[in-house]
């Protein structure tokens, strides 16, 4: 059994357990030296994978001058053609937004995004470790959880389409007049929320006393009792085209007008926060209503 699939039952869980579940995704960016700026911050707070979107330009000298120590995360980074493709086989998805936009998702902070995120692999990867029964023939399932953090465009961020594919929507508290951060910046200020959050979570993860510490008061549906490994972004996104296609065929939607159906069913999807057994249930429901 490899120690990505270890409970912390079994193995004490080091930082680098949990942050080697976590990815940065940098969405279309326009300066080559912002994508090394950001590979340096990673570096600085541990973490280590990194996935660039469609950018501009190629990394180049100048990413590599501005990441310093991070130089290496250039060298392993990913260059993914779309947004769909780089989050595929995420379980998880953050986005880093300023200000709420159309069809919001929940708002949290960096530390309570910390949070949700340490304890969805807490609860995933132990899930892993004691279920060897899980079916992975029609999807690939991982045993260890994958997170995505999206960051936006240097310009304009974000945009509606893309922040619909996150769970949470994370803010960082700044001045309200002027609350946007350069994207390497917001890179460095979330990630260390979750470095230093990470701190007090291995610690009480790994001791005998396994008291709640948590310090969140957000009221969100965080759903901790799981039987079967959570799908991944891939699969949500395939559910919400298949309800959609299916409402179209039942007269229940007109595909030419089909507004923010598929952003609502999404929602719905995030919120309910589905399981592989739940997806297949779902799947079949709608191949067969699909028929008759």
């Amino acid at each position: 059994m490899s120690n990505d699939s270890l409970s912390s039952t079994e193995q004490p869980r080091t930082v680098n357990d949990y942050l080697d579940c976590l990815q940065v995704i940098m969405v279309n960016t326009t300066l080559p030296a912002n994508i090394g700026s950001a590979a340096r911050a990673m570096h600085t707070m541990g973490l280590s994978r990194l996935t660039v979107v469609d950018p501009k330009l190629p990394i180049d000298e100048t990413s590599v001058s501005h990441a310093a120590g991070g130089s290496e995360l250039l060298s392993s980074a990913v260059i993914a053609p779309t947004l769909e493709s780089a989050i595929a086989d995420c379980q998880l998805v953050f986005a880093a937004s300023s200000r709420s936009r159309h069809m919001p998702r929940p708002v949290v902070t960096p530390t309570q995004a910390a949070k949700i995120m340490f304890d969805f692999i807490d609860t995933q990867s132990a899930l892993s470790a004691n279920d060897n029964n899980v079916d992975t023939s029609s999807d690939a399932v991982s045993s260890k959880p994958n997170i995505a953090i999206l960051f936006g465009r240097e310009d304009r961020g974000l945009t509606n389409e893309e922040l619909a594919y996150a769970d949470y929507h994370i803010q960082i508290d700044a001045n309200p007049a002027y609350p946007v951060l350069n994207v390497a910046s917001a890179v460095q200020v979330i990630a260390s929320f979750i470095f230093a959050y990470a701190q007090t979570h291995t610690q009480t993860a790994n001791s005998l006393d396994e008291n709640n510490d948590s310090q969140s008061t957000i009221n969100v549906n965080l759903r901790q009792q799981w039987d079967e490994p959570a799908i991944n972004q891939q699969q949500l996104q395939q559910l919400t085209q298949r309800t959609t296609d299916l409402m179209v065929q039942r007269g229940l939607a007109n595909s030419e007008h089909l507004k923010s159906l598929p952003s609502r069913l999404s929602r719905l999807g995030s919120r309910l926060q589905l399981d592989q057994k739940e997806y297949q249930l779902l799947s079949a429901l709608i191949a067969k209503l699909s028929k008759d």
